[in-house]
């Protein structure tokens, strides 16, 4: 296991919903991402992804528990801007997270609100948007892009406030198959070359597959933390927990069903290639 970057303690969150009454939608979760892992999260509708995702830059406190970033404690008030600083987060609508009439004033609004000399912001941009493959884009109007460059920017914005670690709520779910192949391109070369950490949180058990760990979470409860390979030879479990197996890997299942012969994990399409093209 990797040092870890953020550590999860018996989290538990309730959210008040309605005068008298609760709903529990985190319990008993224990957890460490390690620096420079990828580490996907999925779970049905309602799972807790998102509220355990907001835990990880402070957005949400836990109500049981304890979150730690970098050994620092999000209820400490005195440690939020840094914990902000370190993980930033990227969500599903990247509407919400555009506020500039060009892409290069929309990355440049964090550094400039750290207070940073001019050079110092401009060199952030530049490396931000060049990060993911955006740099021609610089002077366009962000409304004007395609929704995966939207999000492409959005993540630029948060690269450039130079954070440890990314978190990534639902961030292809509006996207077109084109949109979403680019996002996830992106995002993982963010963490294979740059060493970014990623907590990446999806429906899609094809982005899930391309991750070092998987964590699934049902009703709230952490109830698998593994890699992709041994967590989607699970498939009962996984329909249990109302979720599939990648479509590559169900294929790959059922031709060993009629007696193909094939070696190795099969759970991207290139895999499913090489292992046919070896028989």
């Amino acid at each position: 296991m990797r040092e870890p970057l953020i550590r999860v303690a018996g989290l538990g969150h309730r959210y008040r919903a309605g005068e008298n009454r609760e709903v529990e939608a985190l319990r008993g979760v224990d957890l460490e991402v390690g620096r420079g892992e990828f580490l996907a999260v999925i779970g049905e509708n309602g799972s807790g992804k998102s509220t355990l995702a907001k835990h990880f830059n402070a957005l949400l406190l836990p109500t049981e528990g304890e979150v730690w970033v970098d050994g620092m404690n999000t209820r400490d008030p005195a440690c939020l801007w840094e914990i902000r600083r370190r993980v930033g987060m990227v969500f599903q609508n990247p509407d919400n997270q555009l506020v500039a009439t060009t892409v290069e004033e929309d990355v440049a609004f964090g550094p400039e609100n750290l207070g940073l000399p001019p050079g110092e912001i401009r060199a952030r941009v530049d490396g931000a948007l060049a990060a993911v493959g955006m740099s021609a884009f610089a002077r366009h109007a962000p409304h004007l892009l395609s929704g995966g460059q939207k999000q492409r920017v959005a993540i630029a914005g948060v690269l450039a406030m130079r954070p440890a670690c990314l978190v990534l709520d639902e961030p292809t779910a509006m996207l077109d198959p084109v949109g979403r192949r680019d996002v996830l391109a992106t995002v993982l070369r963010l963490n294979r070359e740059e060493k970014i950490t990623v907590v990446y949180v999806t429906h899609f058990m094809d982005e899930a597959a391309r991750a070092d760990r998987v964590a699934v979470l049902h009703r709230g409860r952490l109830v698998a933390l593994e890699p992709p390979a041994t967590l989607f030879a699970r498939a009962p479990d996984l329909r249990r927990w109302g979720l599939d197996v990648p479509a590559v890997a169900e294929l790959a299942w059922r031709l060993r069903r009629r007696g193909w012969q094939l070696d190795g994990t099969v759970l991207a399409p290139e895999d499913l290639v090489a292992a046919l093209g070896a028989r």
